[in-house]
């Protein structure tokens, strides 16, 4: 019987792409299943057969810990060489979806506290 592996939600392709070659390399049988047009499921890595799970979710700790230092020292040499996306940066490159989230996060927040200054009131 099937065992997800990995939920797909905020997953980037690379390394989806870089988890099924590491289930490949140590021949542990997966699939995928791709996210639904409507966004009620985000898709996943399924392995084929339960009893694998243990040795995968080994070699993901192993991995997520390989990849985590490595996006770290990407990250920090990005920040250093001045080539990071930083909020700066996102607002000199898309001014108006920066003050559109800024603007839309406000909203949010006025609805959620409008109770408690009409109460107050």
């Amino acid at each position: 019987m099937a065992k997800l592996l990995l939920n797909l939600r905020n997953v980037e392709e690379d390394e989806s792409r870089e988890v099924g070659e590491l289930l490949d390399r140590n021949g542990i049988a997966w699939y995928r299943t791709e996210p639904s047009p409507w966004g009620i499921s985000f898709g996943g890595i399924w392995l084929r057969e339960r009893g694998d799970h243990p040795r995968a979710k080994a070699l993901m700790d192993a991995y997520q810990s390989e990849r985590s230092q490595r996006v770290r020292a990407e990250r920090e040499a990005g920040l250093r060489d001045g080539t990071a996306e930083t909020f700066a940066t996102l607002f000199r490159r898309r001014p108006l979806y920066v003050l559109a989230m800024l603007l839309g996060m406000l909203a949010a927040a006025a609805l959620v506290l409008l109770p408690f200054v009409l109460l107050r009131g």
